[in-house]
């Protein structure tokens, strides 16, 4: 459709950065690292709130390949950068057995001012996530799909689950970041809106209120950005194989396309409320692709792969469309063979059963995601 939003595509990871002979997160890197990151990547490469942590950004781009060529390039670059020093970055949301307590923050006055109202909370953010900002320049129109994109977020965040461990310990979760994430105000699914002034108000009230200073304090799954003319997706995790992130960016552009398309036709998706959304969201978290989502139409749980049939028939000639279709198939094999968290628990179920001690295990996951990486 020649009038469609141009849904261009910039994508935001954040890295950890590990010392290559120990494995544990580099807790203080010196000054020249971030430095030479900043000289050789430009704007596009920024620290985050723990010093052990780096956050690249891509620039808009049409297609999910030019996005991810970017993309690939700056994961080149940190990973050389990091490699002068000893270093090694992995994409992962949790590091599999360092310790919060152990890390150190980035001096900047945002994140002094985050600690400043969050207390201990922020402290235990040694978290990492993957955002997806989608480009919609009406603001109404940003809105209408945000609420109804976001019945699908679970699935990217099934598909996307890389942080299954937590200080050493299997957590029983394929998403343990999202456990620690919600510990902080204003996160989860957002309320529905009618249109962009009436979320427009409510930012507005909070900030009279002093509560926030403007609407990137507002850290909701999905959002309309504060800074940018785009709907930014936020619920998931890192994924730690490139090919993981094109495929994820792939079904969100190409839901966004095909629920435009509805509205084109006078249709929509149909709305749930926010409590059966919610308990996908933590089917996601808990079993990742592993297990089952409700479809709320049928009213039952349905195993991941059917799911993930069921998409693919639904947005594959959007996704034809928008030259996407090879990175939307991907998701077969997500489903099939595990996502980041399957992954790495199979690495370290894997180096157990050969013999060796929990904290080597734990090692050969980190050396995985290193070469994942």
């Amino acid at each position: 459709m020649s009038d469609r939003p141009p849904l261009t595509l910039g994508i935001e990871e954040e890295y950890l950065i590990v010392d290559q002979e120990s494995r544990e997160l580099v807790t203080e890197p010196p000054a020249d690292f971030a430095k030479k990151c900043e000289r050789e990547l430009g704007d596009q490469v920024t620290g985050e709130f723990l010093q052990c942590q780096l956050e690249v950004g891509t620039r808009p781009h049409r297609t999910v390949q030019d996005g991810i060529s970017e993309l690939r390039s700056l994961r080149d670059g940190v990973k050389k950068i990091a490699a002068e020093f000893g270093y090694a970055p992995i994409a992962a949301s949790t590091h599999p057995f360092s310790r919060w307590r152990d890390q150190h923050r980035t001096e900047k006055d945002r994140y002094a001012g985050l600690e400043h109202d969050m207390g201990r909370v922020v402290g235990r953010m040694l978290i990492c996530g993957m955002h997806i900002h989608a480009g919609i320049e009406d603001e109404d129109l940003r809105i209408d799909l945000m609420n109804q994109v976001s019945y699908f977020l679970p699935h990217l965040l099934a598909l996307s689950a890389s942080s299954p461990f937590w200080e050493g310990d299997d957590t029983g979760l394929a998403s343990y970041r999202l456990t620690v994430f919600d510990a902080m105000p204003r996160t989860g699914l957002p309320d529905e809106f009618n249109s962009f002034t009436e979320y427009r108000r409510l930012v507005d009230r909070l900030v009279t209120a002093g509560c926030i200073e403007d609407g990137t304090k507002i850290w909701w799954d999905i959002r309309p950005s504060d800074k940018f003319p785009t709907v930014e997706q936020r619920v998931t995790d890192i994924c730690s194989r490139l090919e993981d992130t094109a495929c994820i960016a792939a079904i969100y552009q190409s839901l966004l396309a095909y629920i435009y398309r509805l509205k084109c036709r006078n249709q929509r998706w149909r709305l749930y409320p926010r409590t059966l959304i919610m308990e996908n969201r933590w089917q996601a978290q808990r079993f990742g692709v592993t297990g089952k989502l409700i479809d709320h139409g049928r009213g039952v749980l349905v195993p991941m792969p059917d799911l993930i049939e069921e998409l693919i028939d639904l947005v594959g000639p959007d996704a034809e469309a928008l030259d996407c279709k090879r990175e939307l198939l991907h998701a077969r094999r997500i489903v099939a063979e595990g996502n980041s968290a399957t992954r790495q628990r199979a690495t370290r179920a894997a180096e157990i059963e050969n013999g060796v001690s929990e904290a080597e295990a734990m090692v050969a996951v980190v050396d995985q995601l290193i070469a994942d990486f």
